[in-house]
């Protein structure tokens, strides 16, 4: 059985930017306000001839293009969304087309907030498994789709955009010093607390019961974030980032902190980017990775959380 690993990243946010000041001109709020509770300043949001899957394709393309691979050479293709509005094509399959790929394996995946390291632990296991040798695992979302614009406690978190990643089959990718390519995921959620998070209705809309998740995510988390660490046989002071869903700047600095992470760079893309769901986790580390704030090798806890009240993380080695 081979390993696998994240060979490159890419990124891609519409250009419209949209500030604290620009939201406090639209609901009853202020940049005060907003910075004060969840640490976000600015978000992009994309327009009406900005879809999912174009979202979606232009960060895939990027990653490609970095990876030195073609569209032909992916025969997975995993879309990690909550926000596609169609049943069918799935959003993978519009982006395979996009591309111009040839027979990939096509697949959404509706884990809300930790869709992508639920998408990036599937890619994994079906590489193992001998399923695919090269896959492309993308988180996208267009929150600005299924925002209330008249709730303040909501509408200032969203944002729009994805990040996508190149896995590739690599027999020596879990003999590395640095430790797995892709570490074991430790995935779960909370049912009874499903509704904490949700998103329903025609249009459909977000809302969250904000205090219920803020206390789940600061008190139940760290200790699970931690076991996805010992999975990965790395202890949490040696890892070189920590990049967790970028929901809201008062949760990752807490989490972060008590995971016990102290040498590790956090990513804090929410402060410019806001909460864009399942493309938080790798438009953050792409972000990193093209900054040249962590090393190559160097390992990297991702972990989701949110919707469903599900969690899922791994501990990568950085491209």
């Amino acid at each position: 059985m081979t390993g696998s690993r994240v060979v490159a990243l890419g990124h891609y946010q519409p250009a419209k930017v949209l500030t604290n000041d620009d939201l406090a001109a639209m609901v009853d709020t202020s940049d005060e306000w907003i910075t004060s509770r969840v640490g976000i300043k600015t978000r992009h949001v994309g327009g009406p001839d900005e879809p999912v899957d174009e979202m979606a394709a232009h960060a895939a393309a990027k990653a490609l293009a970095t990876a030195g691979l073609g569209p032909s050479d992916i025969d997975l293709v995993l879309v990690a969304t909550s926000t596609a509005i169609d049943r069918s094509p799935s959003m993978a399959a519009r982006v395979a087309a996009r591309l111009g790929m040839g027979s990939p394996a096509v697949m959404d995946i509706n884990v809300v907030c930790s869709g992508f390291t639920h998408a990036l632990a599937t890619a994994d296991h079906a590489i193992r498994a001998g399923a695919a040798t090269r896959a492309l695992v993308i988180g996208a979302d267009k929150m600005a789709d299924i925002a209330d614009w008249t709730d303040r406690s909501t509408c200032v978190l969203l944002g729009d955009g994805a990040g996508a990643a190149v896995v590739t089959a690599d027999a020596s990718a879990d003999d590395a010093p640095g430790g797995p390519g892709i570490g074991p995921v430790l995935w779960g959620s909370v049912p009874e607390m499903g509704n904490a998070v949700r998103i329903e209705g025609t249009p459909p809309r977000f809302a969250q019961e904000g205090q219920s998740v803020y206390r789940w995510a600061t008190t139940q988390l760290p200790p699970i974030a931690r076991r996805v660490c010992e999975k990965a046989g790395i202890a949490p002071e040696d890892l070189g980032a920590v990049v967790l869903h970028q929901a809201n700047l008062r949760i990752i600095e807490p989490v972060a902190r008590k995971i016990g992470a102290v040498n590790a760079v956090i990513a804090r893309d929410v402060v410019d980017s806001g909460n864009t769901s399942a493309a938080s986790i790798p438009m953050a580390l792409s972000k990193l990775v093209e900054r040249g704030e962590v090393a190559s090798g160097a390992p990297v806890l991702l972990f989701g959380f949110g919707g469903n009240l599900s969690y899922a993380g791994q501990v990568i080695r950085c491209p």
